[in-house]
């Protein structure tokens, strides 16, 4: 086990600001977390998905499954029920950065889903492959967050895992474990759209500082007892809908 746990926040297409991150990780000392939501809204999708894999095949990197993640294999199952929804939540840049600008104009939901799983098999394989949360030490980590009304916090469905919100922020703790969690944006936690420092409450790390959102992406460095290092990037870009 490595002597430290680095966990990076949701990137969300944000190639560049992934990589300056990933400047900071000595892969000798550190156990690499990806927390999910590497895709979608960022036009390098594409980029950041390969390079999520390659750390996890050559680096023993963790990259945890997050609900964009779950969103995308979704759609390429059931492309013409789930293409409204999928556009909506961004998958439209993750689309044309796997194909092509202008994709979306030029084919079908179907024919979308087809050129993606032929061109990315092996791609598509291991992001069906992605765990849920990834436990080290002390430390729990986890896309979304976990039940804790339940007796055993390792009983959270899979949904809860890429989805969950308020009852995970509100109840108490009781596990006995930190949970470093991102999905939710810091400024939705702290009620304040200019903040996007860390969230901790209760032993409860929320790291995403909505960077895709004109906010900031977060890799988080920490011992076996608490947070040595917060590295903050700030992006100057801002998501629009545009599909």
């Amino acid at each position: 086990m490595r002597k430290y746990l680095f966990v990076i926040s949701d990137i969300h297409g944000e190639y560049e600001l992934f990589k300056s991150l990933l400047n900071h990780v000595d892969e000798n000392l550190h156990q690499l977390v990806l927390i999910g939501d590497l895709l979608d809204r960022g036009k390098k999708s594409k980029e950041c998905l390969f390079l999520g894999s390659e750390l996890v095949k050559n680096k023993r990197a963790v990259y945890l499954r997050g609900n964009h993640e779950q969103l995308f294999l979704d759609f390429l199952k059931d492309p013409e029920k789930r293409y409204p929804n999928y556009l909506l939540n961004g998958g439209g840049e993750t689309i044309e950065s796997l194909l092509h600008e202008g994709a979306l104009e030029e084919y079908s939901p179907t024919e979308i889903s087809m050129m993606i799983q032929t061109r990315y098999k092996k791609l598509l394989i291991f992001l069906e492959s992605l765990p849920y949360y990834f436990e080290w030490r002390d430390y729990v980590c986890v896309h979304a967050g976990v039940n804790l009304l339940l007796k055993d916090w390792q009983d959270t469905s899979e949904r809860d895992c890429l989805w969950i919100r308020e009852p995970f922020h509100r109840l108490p703790n009781k596990t006995n474990k930190k949970i470093v969690f991102g999905h939710t944006p810091t400024s939705y936690l702290y009620k304040d759209n200019s903040q996007t420092s860390l969230w901790l409450f209760d032993d409860k790390i929320g790291i995403d500082g909505g960077g895709v959102y004109g906010g900031s992406i977060h890799g988080v460095i920490f011992s076996d007892k608490k947070i040595i290092q917060d590295i903050e990037y700030f992006n100057s870009q801002k998501w629009e809908p545009k599909f």
